[in-house]
Protein backbone atom coordinates (compact mmCIF):
# COMPACT_ATOMS: atom_id res chain seq x y z
CA UNK A 1 0.00 0.00 0.00
CA UNK A 2 1.20 3.11 -1.27
CA UNK A 3 1.07 6.37 1.29
CA UNK A 4 0.85 10.11 0.58
CA UNK A 5 1.00 13.19 2.88
CA UNK A 6 -2.16 14.99 3.96
CA UNK A 7 -1.54 18.51 2.53
CA UNK A 8 1.29 20.61 4.27
CA UNK A 9 0.95 18.46 7.25
CA UNK A 10 3.04 15.92 9.10
CA UNK A 11 0.06 13.03 8.21
CA UNK A 12 1.18 10.34 5.92
CA UNK A 13 -1.64 7.80 5.35
CA UNK A 14 -2.81 5.00 2.64
CA UNK A 15 -3.83 6.27 -0.47
CA UNK A 16 -7.09 4.02 0.54
CA UNK A 17 -8.81 5.39 3.01
CA UNK A 18 -11.80 3.07 5.07
CA UNK A 19 -14.80 4.41 5.35
CA UNK A 20 -17.53 3.58 7.81
CA UNK A 21 -20.66 5.14 7.16
CA UNK A 22 -22.51 1.66 6.89
CA UNK A 23 -21.17 0.44 10.60
CA UNK A 24 -23.77 0.42 12.58
CA UNK A 25 -26.58 0.34 10.33
CA UNK A 26 -25.85 -1.51 6.49
CA UNK A 27 -23.28 -3.51 8.10
CA UNK A 28 -23.25 -4.43 11.79
CA UNK A 29 -20.49 -4.55 14.69
CA UNK A 30 -19.04 -8.00 13.99
CA UNK A 31 -18.97 -7.37 10.26
CA UNK A 32 -17.53 -3.74 10.60
CA UNK A 33 -14.67 -5.05 12.99
CA UNK A 34 -13.78 -8.14 10.14
CA UNK A 35 -13.89 -5.22 7.07
CA UNK A 36 -11.61 -2.89 9.33
CA UNK A 37 -9.14 -5.83 10.29
CA UNK A 38 -9.36 -6.79 6.73
CA UNK A 39 -8.63 -2.81 5.52
CA UNK A 40 -5.73 -2.65 8.50
CA UNK A 41 -4.45 -5.90 7.73
CA UNK A 42 -3.55 -4.96 4.24
CA UNK A 43 -1.59 -2.14 4.73
CA UNK A 44 -4.83 0.98 5.22
CA UNK A 45 -3.80 3.13 8.35
CA UNK A 46 -6.16 5.92 7.08
CA UNK A 47 -10.00 5.55 8.87
CA UNK A 48 -13.11 8.28 8.17
CA UNK A 49 -15.80 8.58 10.78
CA UNK A 50 -18.70 11.10 11.54
CA UNK A 51 -20.44 11.82 14.56
CA UNK A 52 -23.49 12.07 11.98
CA UNK A 53 -22.70 8.43 10.81
CA UNK A 54 -24.38 5.92 10.00
CA UNK A 55 -26.19 6.66 6.72
CA UNK A 56 -29.03 7.87 6.57
CA UNK A 57 -28.84 10.10 9.83
CA UNK A 58 -31.01 9.58 12.68
CA UNK A 59 -31.77 10.84 16.06
CA UNK A 60 -31.49 7.02 16.99
CA UNK A 61 -28.79 6.61 15.72
CA UNK A 62 -26.37 9.61 15.54
CA UNK A 63 -22.75 8.69 16.89
CA UNK A 64 -22.86 4.52 16.95
CA UNK A 65 -20.80 4.65 14.01
CA UNK A 66 -18.28 6.06 15.92
CA UNK A 67 -18.98 4.27 19.13
CA UNK A 68 -17.95 0.94 16.79
CA UNK A 69 -15.00 2.61 15.36
CA UNK A 70 -13.86 3.67 19.05
CA UNK A 71 -14.16 -0.06 20.31
CA UNK A 72 -12.19 -1.35 17.53
CA UNK A 73 -9.74 1.17 17.60
CA UNK A 74 -9.06 -0.55 21.39
CA UNK A 75 -7.89 -3.67 19.41
CA UNK A 76 -5.12 -1.96 17.87
CA UNK A 77 -2.05 0.20 18.71
CA UNK A 78 -4.09 3.74 18.63
CA UNK A 79 -0.70 5.04 16.82
CA UNK A 80 -1.20 2.61 13.59
CA UNK A 81 -4.76 4.65 13.09
CA UNK A 82 -5.16 7.63 11.46
CA UNK A 83 -8.57 8.40 12.93
CA UNK A 84 -10.85 11.27 10.74
CA UNK A 85 -14.01 12.18 11.45
CA UNK A 86 -16.44 14.97 11.50
CA UNK A 87 -18.26 17.76 12.97
CA UNK A 88 -22.16 17.79 11.28
CA UNK A 89 -22.52 21.54 9.64
CA UNK A 90 -25.87 23.43 9.66
CA UNK A 91 -29.30 22.80 8.11
CA UNK A 92 -28.92 25.49 5.74
CA UNK A 93 -32.65 25.06 5.73
CA UNK A 94 -33.01 22.25 3.48
CA UNK A 95 -31.32 19.78 6.41
CA UNK A 96 -32.12 19.56 9.98
CA UNK A 97 -29.27 17.31 11.12
CA UNK A 98 -30.48 15.34 13.84
CA UNK A 99 -27.54 16.49 16.34
CA UNK A 100 -27.67 18.58 19.06
CA UNK A 101 -31.47 19.30 18.56
CA UNK A 102 -30.36 20.24 14.76
CA UNK A 103 -28.28 23.24 16.61
CA UNK A 104 -25.23 22.56 14.42
CA UNK A 105 -24.22 25.94 13.43
CA UNK A 106 -20.12 26.08 13.22
CA UNK A 107 -19.25 28.23 16.37
CA UNK A 108 -17.00 27.74 19.20
CA UNK A 109 -19.41 26.66 21.35
CA UNK A 110 -21.13 23.75 18.99
CA UNK A 111 -17.03 22.68 17.85
CA UNK A 112 -16.32 21.92 21.51
CA UNK A 113 -19.30 20.09 21.96
CA UNK A 114 -18.99 18.55 18.92
CA UNK A 115 -15.32 17.39 19.60
CA UNK A 116 -16.01 16.13 23.46
CA UNK A 117 -18.34 14.11 22.63
CA UNK A 118 -16.39 12.48 19.28
CA UNK A 119 -13.75 11.73 21.79
CA UNK A 120 -15.87 9.95 24.11
CA UNK A 121 -17.15 7.67 21.52
CA UNK A 122 -13.82 7.07 20.21
CA UNK A 123 -12.79 6.44 23.15
CA UNK A 124 -9.38 8.03 22.26
CA UNK A 125 -7.74 11.48 23.45
CA UNK A 126 -6.96 12.85 20.06
CA UNK A 127 -8.31 12.93 16.72
CA UNK A 128 -5.80 12.48 14.07
CA UNK A 129 -7.97 14.64 11.48
CA UNK A 130 -10.95 16.90 12.25
CA UNK A 131 -13.03 17.89 9.50
CA UNK A 132 -16.16 20.17 9.25
CA UNK A 133 -18.65 18.05 7.47
CA UNK A 134 -20.01 20.40 5.39
CA UNK A 135 -19.80 24.46 5.67
CA UNK A 136 -21.46 27.17 7.56
CA UNK A 137 -20.94 30.35 5.04
CA UNK A 138 -23.30 32.43 6.77
CA UNK A 139 -20.25 32.38 9.78
CA UNK A 140 -17.24 34.29 9.30
CA UNK A 141 -14.24 31.72 8.28
CA UNK A 142 -12.00 33.14 11.05
CA UNK A 143 -14.46 32.29 13.56
CA UNK A 144 -14.99 28.80 12.61
CA UNK A 145 -10.77 28.44 12.30
CA UNK A 146 -10.59 29.82 15.80
CA UNK A 147 -12.54 27.38 17.38
CA UNK A 148 -10.90 24.22 15.68
CA UNK A 149 -7.36 26.05 15.64
CA UNK A 150 -7.96 26.09 19.76
CA UNK A 151 -8.65 22.41 19.35
CA UNK A 152 -5.39 21.68 17.78
CA UNK A 153 -3.37 23.93 20.44
CA UNK A 154 -4.68 21.91 22.92
CA UNK A 155 -3.58 18.59 21.41
CA UNK A 156 -7.21 16.99 20.57
CA UNK A 157 -6.72 17.55 16.88
CA UNK A 158 -3.76 16.74 15.17
CA UNK A 159 -4.98 18.45 11.65
CA UNK A 160 -7.85 20.48 10.16
CA UNK A 161 -9.92 19.26 6.90
CA UNK A 162 -13.07 20.62 5.19
CA UNK A 163 -15.56 18.18 3.60
CA UNK A 164 -18.52 19.12 0.73
CA UNK A 165 -16.76 22.45 0.18
CA UNK A 166 -16.90 24.50 -2.97
CA UNK A 167 -13.50 25.77 -4.44
CA UNK A 168 -14.48 29.57 -3.02
CA UNK A 169 -14.81 28.24 0.28
CA UNK A 170 -11.13 26.11 0.67
CA UNK A 171 -9.62 29.53 -0.42
CA UNK A 172 -11.95 31.95 1.48
CA UNK A 173 -10.68 29.75 4.44
CA UNK A 174 -7.05 29.65 3.28
CA UNK A 175 -6.64 33.38 3.30
CA UNK A 176 -8.66 33.95 6.57
CA UNK A 177 -5.60 31.11 8.16
CA UNK A 178 -3.25 32.98 6.55
CA UNK A 179 -4.75 36.63 7.86
CA UNK A 180 -5.26 35.73 11.31
CA UNK A 181 -1.98 33.26 11.89
CA UNK A 182 -4.76 29.75 12.32
CA UNK A 183 -4.49 26.89 11.73
CA UNK A 184 -5.33 25.37 8.04
CA UNK A 185 -7.36 22.94 6.18
CA UNK A 186 -4.94 20.34 5.29
CA UNK A 187 -7.34 18.21 3.51
CA UNK A 188 -10.85 18.61 1.49
CA UNK A 189 -13.44 15.92 1.24
CA UNK A 190 -15.51 15.98 -1.85
CA UNK A 191 -17.62 13.90 -4.08
CA UNK A 192 -15.34 12.58 -6.87
CA UNK A 193 -15.75 9.72 -9.03
CA UNK A 194 -15.60 8.41 -12.56
CA UNK A 195 -18.93 9.82 -13.08
CA UNK A 196 -18.90 13.44 -11.26
CA UNK A 197 -15.40 14.78 -12.37
CA UNK A 198 -16.16 18.40 -11.31
CA UNK A 199 -13.27 17.81 -8.96
CA UNK A 200 -11.10 17.88 -11.96
CA UNK A 201 -11.64 21.58 -12.63
CA UNK A 202 -11.29 24.36 -10.08
CA UNK A 203 -10.91 22.60 -7.28
CA UNK A 204 -7.69 20.72 -8.85
CA UNK A 205 -6.47 23.79 -9.52
CA UNK A 206 -7.13 24.89 -5.79
CA UNK A 207 -5.58 21.41 -4.23
CA UNK A 208 -2.27 21.49 -6.51
CA UNK A 209 -1.65 25.22 -6.16
CA UNK A 210 -1.94 25.56 -2.27
CA UNK A 211 -1.05 21.93 -0.97
CA UNK A 212 -4.45 20.83 0.15
CA UNK A 213 -4.77 17.67 -0.69
CA UNK A 214 -8.25 15.73 -1.61
CA UNK A 215 -9.81 13.12 -0.10
CA UNK A 216 -12.39 11.72 -2.50
CA UNK A 217 -15.66 10.13 -1.16
CA UNK A 218 -18.10 8.36 -2.85
CA UNK A 219 -15.99 6.79 -5.52
CA UNK A 220 -18.59 3.84 -6.54
CA UNK A 221 -21.08 7.02 -6.88
CA UNK A 222 -23.33 5.33 -4.55
CA UNK A 223 -22.23 2.28 -5.57
CA UNK A 224 -24.06 2.63 -9.59
CA UNK A 225 -20.45 1.92 -10.75
CA UNK A 226 -20.68 -1.50 -9.38
CA UNK A 227 -23.53 -2.05 -12.11
CA UNK A 228 -26.07 -2.97 -10.02
CA UNK A 229 -28.63 -0.62 -10.70
CA UNK A 230 -28.44 -0.75 -14.57
CA UNK A 231 -30.99 -2.86 -16.80
CA UNK A 232 -33.74 -0.99 -14.23
CA UNK A 233 -32.66 -3.07 -11.09
CA UNK A 234 -33.75 -2.13 -7.64
CA UNK A 235 -31.30 -4.16 -5.80
CA UNK A 236 -32.71 -5.61 -2.30
CA UNK A 237 -31.46 -3.24 0.64
CA UNK A 238 -29.59 -0.69 -1.84
CA UNK A 239 -29.42 3.15 -0.19
CA UNK A 240 -30.68 4.65 -3.23
CA UNK A 241 -33.55 2.11 -4.11
CA UNK A 242 -34.30 2.84 0.00
CA UNK A 243 -34.21 6.41 -1.32
CA UNK A 244 -36.32 6.14 -3.92
CA UNK A 245 -38.78 4.13 -2.45
CA UNK A 246 -39.58 5.43 0.90
CA UNK A 247 -37.01 8.65 1.24
CA UNK A 248 -37.77 11.87 1.83
CA UNK A 249 -38.12 14.73 -0.91
CA UNK A 250 -34.25 15.38 -0.18
CA UNK A 251 -32.81 11.47 -0.36
CA UNK A 252 -35.25 11.04 -3.60
CA UNK A 253 -33.43 13.81 -5.26
CA UNK A 254 -29.78 12.39 -4.04
CA UNK A 255 -30.69 9.34 -5.51
CA UNK A 256 -31.75 10.68 -8.65
CA UNK A 257 -28.19 12.53 -9.50
CA UNK A 258 -26.57 9.30 -8.77
CA UNK A 259 -28.96 6.98 -10.53
CA UNK A 260 -30.09 8.44 -13.91
CA UNK A 261 -30.23 8.27 -17.51
CA UNK A 262 -26.72 9.51 -18.32
CA UNK A 263 -24.71 8.14 -15.06
CA UNK A 264 -26.37 4.21 -16.08
CA UNK A 265 -25.27 4.43 -20.06
CA UNK A 266 -21.61 5.76 -18.85
CA UNK A 267 -21.24 3.09 -15.82
CA UNK A 268 -22.55 0.30 -18.67
CA UNK A 269 -19.47 1.58 -20.61
CA UNK A 270 -16.77 1.18 -17.64
CA UNK A 271 -17.98 -1.86 -17.13
CA UNK A 272 -16.81 -2.93 -20.61
CA UNK A 273 -13.57 -1.79 -19.83
CA UNK A 274 -13.08 -3.96 -16.78
CA UNK A 275 -14.08 -6.63 -18.33
CA UNK A 276 -11.53 -5.93 -21.05
CA UNK A 277 -8.91 -5.49 -18.09
CA UNK A 278 -9.98 -8.63 -15.89
CA UNK A 279 -10.98 -6.55 -13.26
CA UNK A 280 -13.67 -5.96 -11.10
CA UNK A 281 -15.57 -2.31 -11.70
CA UNK A 282 -15.08 -1.50 -8.15
CA UNK A 283 -11.45 -2.12 -8.42
CA UNK A 284 -11.52 0.27 -11.84
CA UNK A 285 -13.16 2.77 -10.16
CA UNK A 286 -10.88 3.01 -7.22
CA UNK A 287 -7.95 2.98 -9.43
CA UNK A 288 -8.89 5.66 -11.49
CA UNK A 289 -9.94 7.90 -7.97
CA UNK A 290 -6.58 7.77 -6.43
CA UNK A 291 -4.53 8.29 -9.53
CA UNK A 292 -4.21 12.01 -9.68
CA UNK A 293 -1.85 13.79 -8.45
CA UNK A 294 -4.22 16.09 -6.17
CA UNK A 295 -5.68 13.19 -3.92
CA UNK A 296 -3.92 12.14 -1.17
CA UNK A 297 -6.41 9.01 -0.21
CA UNK A 298 -9.75 7.99 -2.05
CA UNK A 299 -12.20 6.76 0.84
CA UNK A 300 -13.96 3.31 0.19
CA UNK A 301 -16.84 1.86 1.55
CA UNK A 302 -18.25 -1.75 2.08
CA UNK A 303 -20.58 -3.74 4.11
CA UNK A 304 -19.18 -6.85 3.34
CA UNK A 305 -15.60 -8.04 3.07
CA UNK A 306 -15.87 -9.48 -0.35
CA UNK A 307 -16.80 -5.53 -1.42
CA UNK A 308 -13.75 -4.34 0.10
CA UNK A 309 -11.41 -7.06 -1.39
CA UNK A 310 -12.74 -5.69 -4.48
CA UNK A 311 -11.50 -1.71 -3.63
CA UNK A 312 -8.02 -3.43 -1.83
CA UNK A 313 -7.07 -4.85 -5.27
CA UNK A 314 -6.28 -1.60 -6.47
CA UNK A 315 -4.19 -0.55 -4.21
CA UNK A 316 -1.20 -1.26 -6.69
CA UNK A 317 -3.20 -0.84 -9.77
CA UNK A 318 -1.54 1.68 -12.26
CA UNK A 319 -3.77 1.95 -15.25
CA UNK A 320 -2.15 2.81 -18.57
CA UNK A 321 -2.64 5.88 -20.42
CA UNK A 322 -4.83 3.92 -23.27
CA UNK A 323 -7.26 2.88 -20.40
CA UNK A 324 -7.37 6.50 -19.61
CA UNK A 325 -7.59 7.81 -22.69
CA UNK A 326 -10.81 5.65 -23.01
CA UNK A 327 -12.46 6.43 -19.86
CA UNK A 328 -11.89 10.26 -21.09
CA UNK A 329 -13.86 9.43 -24.06
CA UNK A 330 -16.85 8.21 -22.19
CA UNK A 331 -16.47 11.11 -20.23
CA UNK A 332 -17.18 13.19 -23.46
CA UNK A 333 -20.13 11.11 -24.68
CA UNK A 334 -22.08 11.54 -21.19
CA UNK A 335 -20.57 14.86 -19.48
CA UNK A 336 -21.40 16.08 -15.73
CA UNK A 337 -23.62 12.95 -15.88
CA UNK A 338 -24.23 14.05 -12.31
CA UNK A 339 -26.00 16.98 -13.56
CA UNK A 340 -25.27 19.15 -10.18
CA UNK A 341 -23.24 17.88 -6.80
CA UNK A 342 -25.16 19.54 -4.55
CA UNK A 343 -22.99 21.87 -3.79
CA UNK A 344 -24.83 24.77 -5.34
CA UNK A 345 -27.12 24.86 -2.29
CA UNK A 346 -24.82 25.97 0.37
Amino acid sequence: MNNRRLGKSGLVVSEICMGTMTFGAQANEATAFQIMDMAHEAGVNFFDAAEMYPVPPSTETFGITEEIVGRWLKTKSRETVILATKITGPGHGWFTPPVRSGMTTLDRHQIIRAVEASLRRLQTDYIDLYQTHWPDHGMRHEDTLAALTELVHTGKVRVLGCSNETSWGVMKSLWASDLHGLARYDTVQNNFSIVNRRCENELAQVCRQEQVSLLPYSPLAGGVLTGKYNGGATPEGARFTAYLATGNERQKNMARRFVNERTLAATECFLEIAAELGIAPVTLATAWSKQHDFVASTIVGATTTEQLRESLAAANLQLDPMVMEKIDHIESLYPNSFQEDGLRRL
